[in-house]
């Protein structure tokens, strides 16, 4: 035989009350309704289960061992919802990602607002790191995901899916310094007045170490909190900077932008996950979800 969980449910209900009507009400049926069931059940019983009198009604010894059952019926399948359910809900701490200062532009603002708006039960935390501490991170299992720029990857012995061009490019106000100019070494660059990021920003730690400390030293007339602001006061007039080639786009024309050629100004970012997420999780599933819409924005990126 089989019973329909609402049927059981309005039969509890029936034989709690005392009363078809009260019942159908507690079941938000009408009472048509509620009495079209009760008779449906007792056709596929084969036997009265309800005594019916002037006052109410009272199940008969069939009807008693089928409340008995069917309380243990809706019990196990309420325990069986809650345990299914334990793996759609989002784990009891967010999603954490990292990524330097590039990344943090553009890239993950949009991936993350695009994975939120998709997924409403779940949170991401962000944290701005250099490469080289993401990925310590992601080894010791203390981030979920990150994005890290390529040979920091590698260095690390990280899997690494690559996600899109990184390389530093030269920008100035248009009609500036480099007008005319198709790429300068940073000792070139460095002869104007530059405008930076904060000097513990991930991007501008990176630089100071590429550069190392016998290379020319840049004079910033000022240092900005990210990207966004350097290439505004850029295009204002405030100095040259180097940034991604990504955050130079969009603007215009009142930018010039040329190559900066030094080995260490080409570079591409990847994505890669933290060795802690168990591939059978219900939060492997959620990192996966956050690792496609960031591979989607960073596609978005490249295409400008």
């Amino acid at each position: 035989m089989q019973y329909d969980l609402v049927d059981l449910r309005l039969f509890l209900h029936v034989v709690a009350a005392g009363s078809i009507t009260a019942g159908a009400r507690r079941s938000a049926l009408s009472l048509p309704s509620a009495s079209a069931r009760i008779r449906a059940l007792e056709r596929h019983a084969g036997v009265e289960l309800l005594v019916r009198g002037r006052r109410g009604v009272r199940p008969t010894p069939a009807g008693t061992v089928l409340a008995r059952h069917a309380r243990e019926v809706l019990d196990r399948t309420a325990r069986l919802d809650g345990a299914i359910a334990s793996f759609a809900r989002p784990p009891g701490v967010p999603l954490s990602l990292l990524a330097g200062s590039s990344a943090m532009h553009d890239l993950v603002p949009r991936a993350v607002t695009s994975f939120l708006l998709a997924n409403p039960d779940l949170d991401v935390d962000v944290d701005e790191r250099r490469s080289v501490v993401t990925a310590r991170m992601l080894l010791d299992g203390e981030a979920d995901l990150g994005v890290v720029i390529e040979h920091a990857a590698t260095d690390a012995g990280l899997a690494a899916e690559p996600l899109c061009d990184d390389s530093l490019v030269v920008i100035c106000r248009a009609g500036g310094v480099l007008t005319g100019r198709r790429s300068l070494t940073y000792a070139e660059v460095v002869e104007h007045p530059m405008v930076g990021l904060q000097a513990g920003a991930p991007l501008q730690v990176a630089m100071t170490l590429d550069v190392g400390p016998t290379g020319p030293v840049a004079r910033h007339r000022t240092r900005a909190m990210d990207l966004r602001t350097v290439v505004a006061l850029v295009a204002a007039g405030a100095g040259s900077a180097i940034v991604p080639r990504r955050a130079a786009g969009g603007r215009g024309g009142d930018l010039d932008v040329c190559e900066l050629r030094e080995p260490w100004a080409q570079r591409r970012l990847t994505l890669c996950r933290g060795a802690a997420v168990d591939p059978s999780s219900p939060t492997a599933a959620a990192v996966d979800e956050l690792a496609r819409h960031v591979r989607d924005a960073a596609s978005r990126s490249d295409r400008g």
